[in-house]
C-alpha cells in the first residue's frame, strides 16, 4: 500500500514516523512546499527568531532518517489537484499516485489587504521560515515596529523584539488583547508583563489603513491617529489550507471535514492537524497546537493501517515571552467561571477554567506545577471545588 503525505510540517513527520513504527513496509512519500524538510514552527518567532536556536536544531528529523526509513521526501514541490478517481496528485514534480491520502497541510497567516497597504515592504507576517528570513534582517536596535493583533504570535514577536532594543506598539482592535483565547485574568497579566518591558498596547483601536508608498512608514487608525512604523508583523490568525481538498471536492468546514478517525468525506483521503476538523462535544473543532499536530497524525498513521481508534484531542499549548512561560492545558470555550490562584515564586499565577462547574482548562504563568496539576485533573475528568483551587495554602498535590 502507497501513502502519499501532502504538507510536510510537524503532523507529516509524524505520520511517516508512526507508520513505520507500527510496522507498515510500503511506499510512504512527503511533498511539501518548502525547499526544507520539516521543521518546528513554534521557535520561530521566539528562539530562532533571537539567534539563540540554529537551523539545524529547528529541523525536525535529519537527512538519514528520511533514508534509513525508506521515506521518500520531496521538498520545494507544489501539489496542483486531487483526482480522486483516479487517486493521483498532479504536481510540479509529476503525477503521483496513492492507495491512502494524507492531506497534512497546515495554515496560512491572514493579511491584511493589499488596498489596506497589507503588502507592502516591512509589512511582515510570521508562519514560515521564509518569513523570518524577511523579518530578522529588520529588527535592528531603536527601530519602531508595530504589531498587529493582540494574539499570541504578535505578542510573542513583540517581546522578540523588545529583547533586541526596538519601540514597539500592539494595536488590538477588540477590547483587550487575547479576547477570543483566554479569559481577562491572563490577558492581564500578559499585558501588565507587556507594558513591564516598555511595549505600548492600544486596545479597542482600530485600523484604517498602512501607509507608505513601496514601503511602509506609518499607520493611520480610524480615530484619525498616525503611528510612525518601520516595520510592522500582522498577528490575526490564520485560516486552514482547504483549497487543494475543495477543489477536489472533499467536504469543508472549517478546515477539511474529518469523521472521528480522521477520514475526510472521501473513504481513501485523510487529513490532520491545523488544516483538519472533526466532530467534538456535538460540534466541530479545528485546533492549531503542535500538540494536535502530533497526536492527531499518529491517530491518523495508525487507523490508515486498520485500527478504529477515535480521536480524542489532550489540547495543551505554551508560549514563551521574555523570560516567562505562558502553559495551557484543556480547552476554555465556553467556560463560565474562572478562578485565580496565586503561585509560589515571583509573577507566578494561574486561572482556571469552569463551564457548569466542570474543571475544562487552565492557564499558568511561570508556574509549571499548576500547570502539571490542572492537566491531570483535566484528563482524569476530576473537578476540585473552584473555592479550594483559589485558596494558595491548599498545597497544588491535595488537589488531585
Amino acid at each position: 500500500m502507497d501513502i502519499l503525505i501532502l504538507g510536510a510540517g510537524q503532523a507529516a513527520a509524524s505520520m511517516a514516523a508512526r507508520l513505520r513504527a507500527l510496522g507498515h513496509d510500503g511506499g510512504i512519500t512527503v511533498l511539501g512546499d518548502e525547499a526544507i524538510a520539516p521543521y518546528q514552527r513554534p521557535p520561530l518567532s521566539k528562539a530562532y527568531l533571537l539567534g539563540e536556536m540554529s537551523l539545524d536544531r529547528l529541523t525536525l528529523r535529519g537527512e538519514d532518517w528520511w533514508r534509513e526509513n525508506d521515506v521518500r521526501l520531496l521538498t520545494g514541490a507544489k501539489a496542483n489537484a486531487i483526482d480522486l478517481a483516479a487517486r493521483t496528485v498532479s504536481t510540479s514534480q509529476g503525477r503521483l499516485s496513492y492507495d491512502q491520502l494524507a492531506l497534512t497541510l497546515g495554515a496560512s497567516p491572514r493579511r491584511l489587504p493589499e488596498a489596506a497597504g497589507g503588502y507592502l515592504a516591512g509589512v511582515h507576517v510570521i508562519r514560515k521560515l521564509s518569513d523570518i528570513g524577511r523579518l530578522k534582517p529588520e529588527l535592528s536596535a531603536g527601530r519602531r515596529m508595530v504589531v498587529i493583533g493582540g494574539g499570541y504570535i504578535g505578542l510573542e514577536a513583540a517581546a522578540v523584539a523588545r529583547k533586541l532594543g526596538l519601540e514597539v506598539t500592539v494595536i488590538e482592535a477588540a477590547p483587550r488583547i487575547l479576547g477570543r483565547v483566554a479569559s481577562a485574568e491572563t490577558a492581564n497579566m500578559i499585558r501588565n508583563l507587556h507594558e513591564a518591558h516598555g511595549v505600548e498596547i492600544l486596545e479597542t483601536t482600530a485600523i484604517e489603513r498602512l501607509e507608505g508608498d513601496d514601503r511602509l512608514h506609518g499607520i493611520k487608525l480610524q480615530d484619525g491617529r498616525r503611528i510612525q512604523a518601520d516595520l510592522a508583523v500582522v498577528g490575526i490568525g490564520v485560516n486552514p489550507e482547504t483549497a487543494l481538498a475543495a477543489q477536489a471536492g472533499l467536504e469543508i468546514d472549517n478546515g477539511i471535514a474529518c469523521d472521528s478517525f480522521g477520514r475526510s468525506s472521501d473513504p481513501s483521503v485523510w487529513a490532520a492537524g491545523d488544516c483538519a476538523s472533526f466532530p467534538w462535544q456535538g460540534g466541530r473543532i479545528r485546533l492549531e497546537s503542535v500538540g494536535n499536530a502530533i497526536d492527531m497524525a499518529e491517530l491518523v498513521a495508525a487507523n490508515m493501517l486498520g485500527a478504529t481508534k477515535k480521536y480524542v484531542p489532550k489540547p495543551w499549548f505554551w508560549s514563551d515571552q521574555y523570560d516567562a512561560k505562558l502553559q495551557i492545558a484543556g480547552l476554555n470555550t465556553g467556560y463560565d467561571k474562572t478562578v485565580l490562584r496565586a503561585g509560589s515564586g515571583a509573577n507566578s499565577s494561574s486561572v482556571w477554567y469552569y463551564k457548569s462547574e466542570k474543571l475544562i482548562a487552565i492557564d499558568a504563568l511561570n508556574d509549571a506545577r499548576a500547570y502539571m496539576v490542572g492537566k491531570r485533573l483535566i484528563e482524569s475528568g476530576k473537578s476540585p471545588a473552584p473555592e479550594t483551587v483559589s485558596n494558595p495554602d491548599i498545597p497544588l498535590k491535595e488537589l488531585l
